[in-house]
């Protein structure tokens, strides 16, 4: 990860001031860099050592800096990661811009690696995340909105990303078909896993801890599996208030909405749909070759679901 920081700290370079100044500014806020670390892992497990690798995982990265940048101006988030998103730091604007720019060096950096393969995995990735993101816009605020068309939303939105990463890692190391494939079915396993933890959090985490504020979900009216499985468990009142609160949109009655989420057991309903995409990664890279990268990926399967941040 130092080597893939290094070329994220050469490749954010610009002669325009704020572009740099405004992409350290996310970049150096630090998260979790689960991406760009699948990537590494699972080149790891499949022997592949080269240098190209951490200009991939690179690339990745910038990708999904990117769409947290046009996500945090689309959600008017305030908060991330413990400290002012750029939107409210530098506004609106710049944060978009500077967003393109983030995707615009990921390509050029792409291209750089001479394969035409690598470009076709993150070009459809960074489509489909494209259409992922509309369709979550299309989304808000509807309450009939059903389990399927939840998971959809973010096996586009999160998850490709993570299935673009660990494909990235079968093409470097050249494997076949069928291993590509189970890198790709652990990718999006995972990603899915983390983002299901990721909505329980909203309504079950530590503000503190988690760096952003307590039902910021509930606030832009999106709908997630805790409140799926809340309004499917619940009685017409209970039902009632969280309709209500996802089609306005208000968190004036937050604590009744976490109340009736924890009461119908929802949260612990969605900890083990997340469990089960964990256990779905989890056998998908079972043929893997049996070294410490393999046993970290097992590893960051299970860890998703304690979860904090």
């Amino acid at each position: 990860m130092r080597e893939v920081d290094k070329v994220i700290a050469a490749r954010l370079s610009s002669s325009v001031p704020l572009v740099s100044q405004v992409a350290q500014y996310i970049i150096s806020a630090g998260g979790k860099r689960l991406r760009p670390a699948l990537l590494l892992l699972m080149s790891g497990a499949l022997g592949y050592t080269q240098a190209e690798r951490f200009s991939l995982a690179a690339v990745v990265e910038f990708i999904h800096t990117a769409t947290l940048l046009h996500d945090d101006v689309v959600d008017e988030s305030t908060m991330r990661r413990g400290r002012p998103t750029a939107n409210e730091s530098f506004g609106n604007p710049a944060s978009v811009l500077v967003g393109d720019f983030l995707y615009s060096r990921s390509f050029q950096m792409m291209v750089e690696t001479g394969s035409m393969r690598v470009m076709q995995i993150l070009a459809e990735a960074t489509n489909i995340i494209a259409e992922g993101e509309v369709q979550q816009l299309m989304n808000t605020h509807d309450a009939s909105l059903t389990e399927a068309a939840y998971l959809d939303v973010i096996r586009s939105k999160t998850a490709k990303l993570f299935e673009a990463s660990a494909r990235l890692a079968a093409v470097l190391a050249g494997s076949s078909a069928e291993v590509e494939k189970a890198c790709a079915d652990y990718g999006q396993a995972i990603g899915t896993a983390f983002q299901v933890i990721d909505d329980v959090l909203d309504y079950d985490g530590d503000a503190a801890e988690m760096g952003k504020n307590l039902g910021d979900d509930l606030r832009e009216g999106k709908v997630t599996l805790p409140l799926i499985i809340a309004m499917q468990r619940g009685n017409e009142g209970q039902c009632d208030l969280i309709r209500n609160a996802i089609e306005v949109g208000a968190t004036d009655n937050l604590q009744a909405v976490i109340d009736v989420v924890k009461n119908t057991g929802a949260l612990d309903a969605t900890r083990q749909a997340a469990a089960a995409q964990a256990q779905l990664a989890i056998d998908a890279i079972s043929g893997l070759p049996d070294n410490p990268y393999t046993k970290g990926l097992l590893q960051l399967a299970a860890s998703l679901l304690d979860r904090r941040i």
